[in-house]
């Protein structure tokens, strides 16, 4: 091979070694920015009063990040379930996390974006034998603008037939981005 096209071939090869492992710190990079907190709360079926527990024991994460000028949030819910809500479709009328991007300032933070996602419902009524299981929402995105943001939500339960539509459990915030 010419000494040209041994020097081209290297060249091409390094470029693909380098975009390569560029990329692959680019992608690493990403699912790093996210910035997350962990809480935890137990709520207690209200219309159950036996001897057996009945409470949902929630650990949320909430997630934000800041990418390409938009700001992205989601939550993940892990909970233990009483053992005896496994498939039944009886205990709650509606379940959903209700996700927000909120911009942080000083006093309250406005709500910018949000959005509810029901799937937790199917998730709390047919969680494993043991009533656990796990729930992701999916992703909002907000056009941020200067300043800074976070992730934000809370679990909203409408128990069936106490007549008081949902109720709010809230978690703590993401750290802002």
């Amino acid at each position: 091979m010419p000494s040209s096209k041994r020097t081209m071939a290297a060249t091409l090869i390094t470029a693909a070694v380098i975009s390569g492992t560029t990329l692959a710190t680019a992608t690493t990079a990403s699912a790093a920015d996210y910035r997350c907190k962990t809480s935890s709360a137990s709520v207690d079926n209200p219309a159950y009063s036996g001897p057996w527990a009945d409470n949902y024991n929630f650990d949320v994460k909430l997630c934000a990040k800041r990418a390409g000028g938009y700001i992205y949030a989601y939550a993940k819910v892990n909970f233990e379930g009483p053992v005896s809500y496994v498939n039944q479709t009886d205990v709650l009328d509606a379940a959903r996390f209700h996700l927000q991007i909120k911009k942080s300032v000083s006093g309250p933070d406005p709500v910018v974006k949000w959005a509810n996602y029901t799937g937790l419902e199917y998730k709390l009524e047919h969680g494993n034998t043991a009533g656990n299981g796990s729930y992701t929402t999916g992703t909002i995105k907000y056009k941020a603008g200067s300043g800074r943001y976070l992730a934000d939500g809370f679990i909203q339960l409408d128990w069936n037939n106490d007549g008081k539509g949902y109720r709010n459990t809230y978690f703590s915030a993401s750290p802002t981005v």
